[in-house]
């Protein structure tokens, strides 16, 4: 894998500061279309962390022996449907969740979706927070993460992905 640029480490001052114990490896993709379009997920849910509607990218958690490229190939098929190739690298953003005890390390990936719709497998819980998979100009993306809550999840989400779209602007995806 090609090393990723540092983009952003990001504290959790939303929730109650707790132990943080653990850090998770995860693969998050920008996955563009054949027309241009950027895949975006709007999520709907009402648990720990509040009853909040927010927009993330595709990805998940890698899994032992997996490369973080082959884990955003795999989280795009389960949660969008479709196969992707990993074109490259964009950025790491570091972020906490207090609630969960846990850092993250989330790996950004440029992508290019591939192939005819397969249908869509969630597998983990937080799979079924996926209302819909919008696809978007980049731009517009943009606009929905500034009008997210400045608060709490919604909150934390945006500060760890609007860098990202940005960077995505600068390589060119519009």
């Amino acid at each position: 894998m090609n090393l990723m640029n540092l983009i952003a480490s990001l504290e959790d001052d939303q929730y109650p500061l707790a132990s943080l114990d653990h850090v998770r490896l995860v693969s998050r993709a920008l996955v563009v279309t054949e027309e241009g379009l950027v895949a975006v997920h709007h999520l709907i849910r009402d648990d720990a962390f509040g009853a909040f509607d927010y927009y993330e990218t595709p990805g998940g958690g890698v899994d032992n022996g997996e490369s973080p490229e082959h884990a955003a190939i795999r989280e795009c098929r389960e949660e969008i449907g479709y196969l992707v190739r990993v074109e490259k690298p964009l950025g790491e953003v570091d972020d906490a969740y207090n609630l969960l005890h846990r850092r993250n390390r989330n790996l950004y990936f440029l992508c290019r979706r591939v192939g005819p719709f397969l249908g869509t497998q969630f597998r983990s819980r937080g799979d079924t927070f996926i209302h819909e998979t919008l696809y978007l100009p980049v731009k517009d993306i943009i606009a929905l993460y500034k009008a997210m809550p400045d608060t709490k999840l919604p909150l934390l989400v945006k500060r760890r992905e609007l860098p990202i779209w940005s960077l995505a602007l600068q390589n060119g995806i519009k």
